[in-house]
């Protein structure tokens, strides 16, 4: 993707009235469609492949920074992403009169409600074409972006093989939650509504722009398939000021899906046909859990809604396979009939009973059920703590004396023993075995064995997912492997375990705090990626459940007290960074052992701070406390010893002690080499500092392939426009043009 100028071809020409004929490589065709601020173009590519592409373009006139901001937002935020249901981004770049164009796939499709009304689709088929729009915004989300204007006309349907394909285009408003999108700044300015007013959710209608998050693409998906449903918006806002679209969003309640059919008179019939059904069939399809979907996606108070897309999808397909759905209250009567749509042949089978005996069995054998359910799991989790309970004290059995008959038995020693017989001797007892490996590996983990940790995580959860009520510990072991997985570097998987971890969870109604957990280690994912951010927020929703349910002393409010301390830290809000740091701080030293590897963790994120307040001395006395507590808990290869060595290198740079700092940055260096993945950013921190140490030695031949490959990780990982990379590439030029 280009980003400034224009890319090869037959040049730009572009005259002042009238349309372009050619933008760089691309040939001009046909206007395609014209909105606010762009114009779409047909365009022929012509090099390197020959191809139908639609080019957008700022208009002539309109070229404003704000607008160009957006415009450039809208490129960008396409451009990570990667999803069969978002429109491509091919090409970018700015024409030579500085107007920002990008071309994308061509996508001949009509909107979502159009195309389902000309294809007379069912209820049910319309609900399962729009899982597919929920799948693609899911995706948009877990990248960084909301979309700001989701509507009909920006979800378009091609027919691809007599296949329906749903395409999401135009994130022209999109808001960037992880990541700045452009160098230039988006705002939206106050008092200026950003999106469409009919699909606007209330807190983007009161036009801050300071408090929009994914929830609001949520609201919009649920005015969307309320016209999927209903054929008709929930209520009309008829070109109203923006002062009545805020109050009508604010307060006017929703009006059930069912109740808006029936208002509509004779115009349901129509719209009935549409949907292959009659009114009276229509509106019992839509009373009931289709209702409550609808209105809980739509909700006011954003806290009530769907957290996610997924979540709104999968109530979906609970609703189309006769499941209970979490948008309604599951009431005994509820699920009873539920089980009765799921089971009809066996219940009318059993209708020759009375309505009054069959109701009271039924509720009684509800009852016996889930007590037999809960009591079988409680047998079942009982047999697996005394299994795994038998299996430790064997594998620790082998360093007595009389087992091990004079040998000194080391700790990785066992592990790899016992690793060893988990496969041999549990063969037939999948969950016990998925425990085992699950343990093991996480302590394999914390040794910082990573090679080692990850078949055994990944086993675990492939154990833990085939054995029915095997969930719970799929979860945990999805979690494990999901911190090992970010520690080494490899974030995207991280991020993909890490959600699978707490979508499960919540299908389990699991504990809130365990899903704290869950929520912090993907903000560290997202932390160590530099989209401090998204980090931020996750956090913020983590530390504000801690705080309520957990001691004021208790370790983890630390940790997360700690972490998002880091985090204002990276962001350079130092201010705010140190009441977090020092809190955490005072926590550990409290309720911690002196050689505890969290409390080394505080003392070297209160070393960072003070670093960057240039009190070196102080920094410095931090960083050797952690190293010192890291030598006595921890192997002298484990990570978080290189951790504290690449600080201890800093401080000794910054005061041009260049011999010691090249030392620990070489130790540090190995170490790293030694268990990171190849592309991890903390491996580039460690070679673009001894390349900062070289070039101020000027020994610029040993800094400058330092800097190159520094430079190469970063790119890969974070892309080039993070901040990071700039940094480096910065300093890379400050030696190039001595």
């Amino acid at each position: 993707m280009v980003d400034k100028g224009v890319t090869g071809g037959a040049g730009t020409t572009e005259p002042d009235s009238g349309h372009p004929q050619w933008i760089g490589a691309y040939k001009l065709l046909d206007v395609l469609g014209e909105g606010g601020m762009g114009i779409v173009y047909l365009a022929e590519q012509t090099e390197p492949v020959r191809r139908r592409v639609a080019l957008k373009i700022i208009k002539l006139g309109l070229d404003t920074r704000q607008v160009v901001a957006r415009f450039e937002s809208e490129r960008q935020a396409l451009a990570v992403m990667d999803h069969p249901n978002i429109a491509k981004v091919f090409d970018g770049g700015a024409t030579e009169s500085g107007r920002p164009y990008f071309v994308m796939e061509l996508v001949r499709g009509t909107p979502i409600t159009e195309y389902a009304d000309t294809h007379t689709l069912t209820t049910d088929e319309r609900l399962r074409l729009f899982m597919d729009v929920c799948a693609a915004v899911q995706h948009a989300h877990q990248k960084g972006v909301i979309h700001r204007d989701l509507k009909p006309s920006n979800v378009l349907v091609e027919v691809r093989e007599s296949t329906p394909v749903v395409k999401v285009i135009d994130f022209g408003i999109a808001k960037a939650m992880g990541h700045e999108l452009t160098d230039r700044t988006l705002v939206t300015r106050l008092g200026q509504l950003m999106g469409t007013p009919e699909y606007m959710s209330p807190e983007q209608a009161e036009m801050s722009g300071l408090d929009v998050d994914t929830r609001t693409d949520i609201y919009s998906l649920g005015v969307m398939l309320y016209e999927l449903m209903v054929g008709t918006l929930p209520y009309d806002l008829g070109g109203a000021p923006d002062l009545a679209v805020q109050v009508s969003l604010r307060e006017r309640e929703v009006p059930k899906p069912s109740t808006r059919l029936t208002s509509l008179g004779q115009t349901q019939t129509r719209i009935a046909v549409l949907r292959q059904t009659t009114p009276e069939f229509l509106r019992r399809e839509l009373k009931g859990d289709l209702d409550w979907i609808i209105l809980m996606a739509m909700e006011k108070d954003r806290t009530r809604r769907y957290e996610t897309a997924n979540g709104l999808a999968m109530d979906i397909r609970r609703h189309l396979n006769d499941e209970p759905v979490i948008a309604r209250p599951p009431s005994a009567r509820y699920r009873l009939h539920k089980f009765v749509r799921r089971n009809r042949t066996g219940v009318l089978a059993a209708g020759i009973a009375s309505v009054a005996i069959v109701a009271g069995a039924a509720a009684a054998t509800v009852g016996m059920v889930n007590a037999r359910t809960e009591r079988a799991r409680a047998e079942r989790e009982a047999a697996t703590a005394l299994s795994v309970s038998d299996f430790l004290v064997g594998l620790f059995r082998v360093s007595d004396p009389g087992e091990a008959q004079g040998n000194t038995i080391t700790a990785r020693e066992i592990l790899d023993r016992g690793a060893d017989r988990i496969g041999r001797e549990l063969a037939g007892q999948p969950l016990v075995q998925a425990r085992l490996l699950r343990t093991v590996g996480d302590v394999y983990r914390e040794l910082g064995l990573y090679a080692d940790a990850e078949p055994l995580l990944t086993r675990a959860v492939t154990l833990a997912e085939q054995v029915p009520g095997g969930e719970a510990e799929m979860v945990e072991a999805l979690h494990r492997l999901g911190v090992l997985q970010q520690r080494r570097g490899l974030f995207a998987a991280a991020e993909s375990t890490l959600i699978r971890a707490i979508l499960t969870h919540r299908a389990l109604n699991g504990d809130v705090l365990e899903e704290a957990s869950l929520v912090h280690s993907l903000a560290s994912a997202h932390q160590r990626q530099g989209r401090y951010t998204v980090a931020d927020s996750l956090l913020a929703q983590v530390l504000e459940i801690r705080e309520r349910l957990l001691p004021p002393d208790d370790a983890r409010l630390a940790t997360t007290l700690s972490d998002i301390g880091l985090v204002h830290w990276q962001k350079r809000e130092l201010a705010s960074a140190e009441p977090y740091l020092e809190r955490a701080l005072a926590i550990r030293e409290r309720v911690l052992g002196e050689n505890h590897p969290d409390l080394a963790a505080g003392f070297l994120n209160l070393g960072a701070l003070l670093y960057t307040q240039e009190k070196y001395a102080q920094a410095r006395a931090a960083y050797e406390r952690a190293l010192r507590i890291y030598e006595t808990s921890l192997d002298a290869d484990h990570p978080r010893v290189a951790m504290a060595l690449n600080n201890l290198a800093e401080v000794d740079w910054v005061q041009r002690d260049f011999a010691n700092a090249e030392r620990k940055y070489l130790r540090a260096l190995a170490i790293k080499e030694r268990t990171l993945a190849p592309g991890d950013p903390s491996l580039a921190t460690t070679i673009k500092g001894l390349a900062d140490v070289y070039r101020d030695d000027a020994r610029y031949a040993e800094a400058e392939p330092l800097y190159r490959r520094a430079r190469s990780i970063l790119e890969g990982a974070l892309g080039s426009a993070n901040r990071n990379t700039i940094d480096l590439l910065e300093d890379y030029a400050r030696m190039l043009r001595v």
